[in-house]
Protein backbone atom coordinates (compact mmCIF):
# COMPACT_ATOMS: atom_id res chain seq x y z
CA UNK A 1 0.00 0.00 0.00
CA UNK A 2 1.38 3.42 -0.95
CA UNK A 3 1.73 6.32 1.47
CA UNK A 4 -0.86 8.19 -0.61
CA UNK A 5 -3.46 5.45 -0.22
CA UNK A 6 -2.81 5.18 3.52
CA UNK A 7 -3.35 8.91 4.00
CA UNK A 8 -6.47 8.91 1.84
CA UNK A 9 -7.90 6.04 3.87
CA UNK A 10 -7.37 7.88 7.15
CA UNK A 11 -9.17 11.00 5.90
CA UNK A 12 -11.98 8.93 4.36
CA UNK A 13 -12.50 7.19 7.69
CA UNK A 14 -13.13 10.62 9.17
CA UNK A 15 -15.60 11.42 6.38
CA UNK A 16 -17.37 8.11 6.89
CA UNK A 17 -17.52 8.59 10.65
CA UNK A 18 -19.05 12.05 10.14
CA UNK A 19 -21.57 10.62 7.66
CA UNK A 20 -22.58 7.87 10.10
CA UNK A 21 -22.96 10.47 12.85
CA UNK A 22 -25.28 12.52 10.60
CA UNK A 23 -27.39 9.45 9.84
CA UNK A 24 -27.64 8.61 13.54
CA UNK A 25 -28.63 12.19 14.41
CA UNK A 26 -31.36 12.11 11.74
CA UNK A 27 -32.34 8.46 12.30
CA UNK A 28 -31.64 7.63 8.64
CA UNK A 29 -30.65 4.18 7.38
CA UNK A 30 -27.75 3.81 4.93
CA UNK A 31 -25.71 0.91 3.55
CA UNK A 32 -22.25 0.27 2.14
CA UNK A 33 -22.19 -0.22 -1.63
CA UNK A 34 -20.00 -1.58 -4.42
CA UNK A 35 -16.32 -1.92 -3.60
CA UNK A 36 -16.93 -0.58 -0.10
CA UNK A 37 -19.42 -3.37 0.58
CA UNK A 38 -16.89 -5.84 -0.81
CA UNK A 39 -14.16 -4.35 1.38
CA UNK A 40 -16.37 -4.53 4.46
CA UNK A 41 -17.08 -8.23 3.94
CA UNK A 42 -13.74 -9.43 2.57
CA UNK A 43 -11.28 -7.12 4.38
CA UNK A 44 -13.30 -5.78 7.34
CA UNK A 45 -12.45 -2.34 5.97
CA UNK A 46 -10.90 -0.84 2.88
CA UNK A 47 -9.86 -2.91 -0.08
CA UNK A 48 -6.15 -2.16 0.44
CA UNK A 49 -5.58 -0.73 -3.04
CA UNK A 50 -8.93 1.06 -3.36
CA UNK A 51 -9.12 4.81 -2.80
CA UNK A 52 -12.81 5.60 -2.40
CA UNK A 53 -15.83 4.92 -0.19
CA UNK A 54 -19.34 4.36 -1.55
CA UNK A 55 -22.49 4.47 0.57
CA UNK A 56 -26.11 4.40 -0.52
CA UNK A 57 -29.50 5.53 0.74
CA UNK A 58 -33.04 5.08 -0.47
CA UNK A 59 -34.23 8.28 -2.16
CA UNK A 60 -36.51 9.51 0.63
CA UNK A 61 -33.75 9.11 3.22
CA UNK A 62 -31.19 10.68 0.88
CA UNK A 63 -33.41 13.73 0.37
CA UNK A 64 -33.83 14.12 4.12
CA UNK A 65 -30.05 14.00 4.56
CA UNK A 66 -29.51 16.68 1.89
CA UNK A 67 -32.09 18.94 3.51
CA UNK A 68 -30.81 18.66 7.09
CA UNK A 69 -27.05 18.06 6.82
CA UNK A 70 -25.81 21.55 5.82
CA UNK A 71 -26.98 23.07 9.11
CA UNK A 72 -25.50 20.17 11.09
CA UNK A 73 -22.17 20.54 9.27
CA UNK A 74 -21.97 24.32 9.64
CA UNK A 75 -19.35 24.28 12.40
CA UNK A 76 -17.30 21.40 10.97
CA UNK A 77 -14.63 21.11 8.28
CA UNK A 78 -16.95 18.98 6.13
CA UNK A 79 -18.95 20.11 3.09
CA UNK A 80 -21.88 18.23 1.58
CA UNK A 81 -21.35 18.68 -2.15
CA UNK A 82 -24.50 18.32 -4.23
CA UNK A 83 -25.75 19.68 -7.55
CA UNK A 84 -27.46 22.43 -5.52
CA UNK A 85 -24.68 23.32 -3.05
CA UNK A 86 -21.93 23.63 -5.69
CA UNK A 87 -22.97 25.28 -8.95
CA UNK A 88 -19.96 23.82 -10.79
CA UNK A 89 -20.65 20.26 -9.60
CA UNK A 90 -22.16 18.11 -12.33
CA UNK A 91 -22.61 14.64 -10.86
CA UNK A 92 -26.01 13.24 -9.91
CA UNK A 93 -25.12 12.14 -6.37
CA UNK A 94 -23.64 13.75 -3.27
CA UNK A 95 -20.13 13.77 -1.88
CA UNK A 96 -19.07 14.53 1.68
CA UNK A 97 -15.80 16.50 1.38
CA UNK A 98 -13.09 17.18 3.92
CA UNK A 99 -12.48 20.91 3.37
CA UNK A 100 -9.01 20.68 4.97
CA UNK A 101 -7.75 18.71 1.97
CA UNK A 102 -7.37 19.25 -1.77
CA UNK A 103 -7.30 16.55 -4.44
CA UNK A 104 -6.72 16.02 -8.12
CA UNK A 105 -8.60 13.11 -9.68
CA UNK A 106 -7.56 10.93 -12.57
CA UNK A 107 -9.40 11.64 -15.83
CA UNK A 108 -11.70 14.15 -14.15
CA UNK A 109 -10.84 17.83 -14.63
CA UNK A 110 -13.51 20.33 -13.57
CA UNK A 111 -14.15 23.48 -11.52
CA UNK A 112 -16.18 21.89 -8.70
CA UNK A 113 -14.89 22.06 -5.11
CA UNK A 114 -12.13 19.58 -4.36
CA UNK A 115 -11.34 17.58 -1.24
CA UNK A 116 -11.01 13.98 -0.12
CA UNK A 117 -14.54 12.63 -0.25
CA UNK A 118 -16.93 9.75 0.13
CA UNK A 119 -19.70 9.18 -2.42
CA UNK A 120 -23.33 9.10 -1.28
CA UNK A 121 -25.66 7.53 -3.87
CA UNK A 122 -29.46 7.79 -3.97
CA UNK A 123 -31.33 4.61 -4.91
CA UNK A 124 -34.40 5.37 -7.03
CA UNK A 125 -37.43 3.25 -7.83
CA UNK A 126 -37.49 1.85 -11.34
CA UNK A 127 -40.24 0.49 -13.56
CA UNK A 128 -40.85 -3.24 -13.94
CA UNK A 129 -41.11 -2.73 -17.70
CA UNK A 130 -37.72 -3.30 -19.42
CA UNK A 131 -38.63 -0.81 -22.16
CA UNK A 132 -39.33 1.89 -19.59
CA UNK A 133 -36.10 0.99 -17.81
CA UNK A 134 -34.13 1.48 -21.03
CA UNK A 135 -35.95 4.73 -21.77
CA UNK A 136 -35.25 6.13 -18.30
CA UNK A 137 -31.59 5.14 -18.47
CA UNK A 138 -31.13 6.65 -21.92
CA UNK A 139 -32.67 9.96 -20.82
CA UNK A 140 -30.56 10.01 -17.66
CA UNK A 141 -27.34 9.34 -19.56
CA UNK A 142 -28.11 11.96 -22.19
CA UNK A 143 -28.86 14.65 -19.60
CA UNK A 144 -25.84 13.64 -17.57
CA UNK A 145 -23.56 13.95 -20.61
CA UNK A 146 -25.03 17.33 -21.57
CA UNK A 147 -24.58 18.61 -18.04
CA UNK A 148 -20.96 17.50 -17.74
CA UNK A 149 -20.26 19.17 -21.07
CA UNK A 150 -22.04 22.35 -19.93
CA UNK A 151 -19.95 22.45 -16.73
CA UNK A 152 -16.73 21.78 -18.65
CA UNK A 153 -15.81 18.40 -17.23
CA UNK A 154 -12.78 17.03 -19.10
CA UNK A 155 -10.65 13.88 -19.07
CA UNK A 156 -7.38 15.82 -19.23
CA UNK A 157 -6.23 19.30 -18.28
CA UNK A 158 -4.86 21.68 -20.90
CA UNK A 159 -2.78 24.88 -20.64
CA UNK A 160 -5.65 26.82 -22.22
CA UNK A 161 -8.08 25.86 -19.46
CA UNK A 162 -6.49 28.22 -16.92
CA UNK A 163 -7.19 31.15 -19.23
CA UNK A 164 -10.91 30.36 -19.47
CA UNK A 165 -13.28 32.62 -17.59
CA UNK A 166 -15.85 31.05 -15.30
CA UNK A 167 -19.33 30.24 -16.49
CA UNK A 168 -21.59 33.26 -16.84
CA UNK A 169 -25.04 33.56 -15.28
CA UNK A 170 -26.85 32.28 -18.37
CA UNK A 171 -24.60 29.22 -18.59
CA UNK A 172 -25.12 28.47 -14.90
CA UNK A 173 -28.88 28.88 -15.33
CA UNK A 174 -28.79 26.38 -18.20
CA UNK A 175 -26.87 23.98 -15.95
CA UNK A 176 -29.48 24.35 -13.20
CA UNK A 177 -32.22 23.53 -15.69
CA UNK A 178 -30.37 20.40 -16.81
CA UNK A 179 -29.88 19.36 -13.19
CA UNK A 180 -33.60 19.74 -12.50
CA UNK A 181 -34.50 17.79 -15.63
CA UNK A 182 -32.08 14.98 -14.73
CA UNK A 183 -33.47 14.85 -11.19
CA UNK A 184 -37.00 14.53 -12.57
CA UNK A 185 -35.93 11.59 -14.73
CA UNK A 186 -34.21 9.89 -11.79
CA UNK A 187 -37.27 10.22 -9.54
CA UNK A 188 -40.04 9.70 -12.10
CA UNK A 189 -41.20 6.42 -10.53
CA UNK A 190 -40.59 7.37 -6.91
CA UNK A 191 -44.25 8.02 -6.07
CA UNK A 192 -45.26 4.49 -7.09
CA UNK A 193 -44.49 2.68 -3.85
CA UNK A 194 -45.80 -0.62 -5.22
CA UNK A 195 -42.70 -0.94 -7.44
CA UNK A 196 -40.42 -3.42 -5.66
CA UNK A 197 -37.01 -2.47 -7.06
CA UNK A 198 -34.61 0.45 -6.88
CA UNK A 199 -31.43 1.26 -8.74
CA UNK A 200 -28.29 3.33 -8.44
CA UNK A 201 -28.75 5.12 -11.75
CA UNK A 202 -25.24 6.60 -11.53
CA UNK A 203 -23.68 3.14 -11.23
CA UNK A 204 -20.61 2.27 -13.28
CA UNK A 205 -21.63 -1.39 -13.26
CA UNK A 206 -23.91 -3.20 -15.71
CA UNK A 207 -27.58 -2.30 -15.24
CA UNK A 208 -28.68 -5.31 -13.18
CA UNK A 209 -25.68 -5.36 -10.85
CA UNK A 210 -26.74 -2.38 -8.76
CA UNK A 211 -30.47 -3.01 -9.02
CA UNK A 212 -31.95 -4.16 -5.72
CA UNK A 213 -35.28 -4.96 -4.15
CA UNK A 214 -36.39 -2.48 -1.51
CA UNK A 215 -36.50 -5.43 0.89
CA UNK A 216 -32.78 -6.07 0.31
CA UNK A 217 -31.90 -2.53 1.30
CA UNK A 218 -34.14 -2.25 4.34
CA UNK A 219 -32.93 -5.45 6.04
CA UNK A 220 -29.56 -4.24 7.34
CA UNK A 221 -26.94 -5.65 9.67
CA UNK A 222 -23.82 -4.14 11.31
CA UNK A 223 -20.30 -5.20 10.34
CA UNK A 224 -16.86 -3.84 11.25
CA UNK A 225 -15.10 -1.47 8.86
CA UNK A 226 -11.62 -0.68 10.18
CA UNK A 227 -12.32 0.82 13.64
CA UNK A 228 -15.90 1.78 12.71
CA UNK A 229 -19.14 -0.22 12.59
CA UNK A 230 -21.15 0.19 9.39
CA UNK A 231 -24.50 -0.98 8.06
CA UNK A 232 -24.68 -3.47 5.18
CA UNK A 233 -27.55 -5.39 3.59
CA UNK A 234 -28.08 -8.63 5.51
CA UNK A 235 -28.24 -10.39 2.13
CA UNK A 236 -24.74 -9.15 1.25
CA UNK A 237 -23.50 -12.56 0.05
CA UNK A 238 -26.12 -12.71 -2.69
CA UNK A 239 -25.52 -9.09 -3.67
CA UNK A 240 -21.75 -9.50 -3.86
CA UNK A 241 -22.06 -12.75 -5.83
CA UNK A 242 -24.31 -10.95 -8.30
CA UNK A 243 -21.79 -8.15 -8.65
CA UNK A 244 -18.45 -9.93 -8.53
CA UNK A 245 -18.98 -13.69 -8.75
CA UNK A 246 -16.49 -15.38 -6.39
CA UNK A 247 -16.09 -12.23 -4.35
CA UNK A 248 -13.80 -13.67 -1.65
CA UNK A 249 -11.04 -14.42 -4.17
CA UNK A 250 -8.56 -11.60 -4.65
CA UNK A 251 -8.02 -10.27 -8.18
CA UNK A 252 -4.65 -10.78 -9.93
CA UNK A 253 -1.88 -8.56 -8.59
CA UNK A 254 -1.80 -6.46 -11.77
CA UNK A 255 -5.44 -5.44 -11.20
CA UNK A 256 -4.89 -4.19 -7.64
CA UNK A 257 -4.56 -0.52 -8.48
CA UNK A 258 -6.20 2.64 -7.15
CA UNK A 259 -8.74 4.23 -9.47
CA UNK A 260 -9.46 7.81 -8.59
CA UNK A 261 -6.96 10.12 -6.90
CA UNK A 262 -3.47 11.00 -8.06
CA UNK A 263 -2.58 14.04 -5.94
CA UNK A 264 -3.55 15.05 -2.42
CA UNK A 265 -2.67 18.21 -0.50
CA UNK A 266 -3.08 18.01 3.26
CA UNK A 267 -1.16 19.29 6.30
CA UNK A 268 0.59 21.72 3.91
CA UNK A 269 2.19 18.79 2.09
CA UNK A 270 1.70 17.33 -1.39
CA UNK A 271 1.35 13.56 -1.77
CA UNK A 272 1.33 11.70 -5.09
CA UNK A 273 1.75 8.12 -6.26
Amino acid sequence: MTELIERIHQIELGNLSQFIHLCEQLDLPYFMMGGSLLGTVRHQGFIPWDDDVDVGMLRADYDRLLAAAPALLADTHYFLQTPASDENYGLSYAKLLDRNTYIEEKNNVNSARKGIFIDIFPLDRISDDPNQQREQMAKFQLLNTRLLFQLRYHLVDTPLRKFQSGLNSDQLADARSLKAERQAVMTQYESNTTLPRVKNLASQYAYAKETFTVAELTDLTPLPFEQLTVQVPANYASILTRMYGDYMTLPPANQRTEKHLEKVIMDNQVFTD
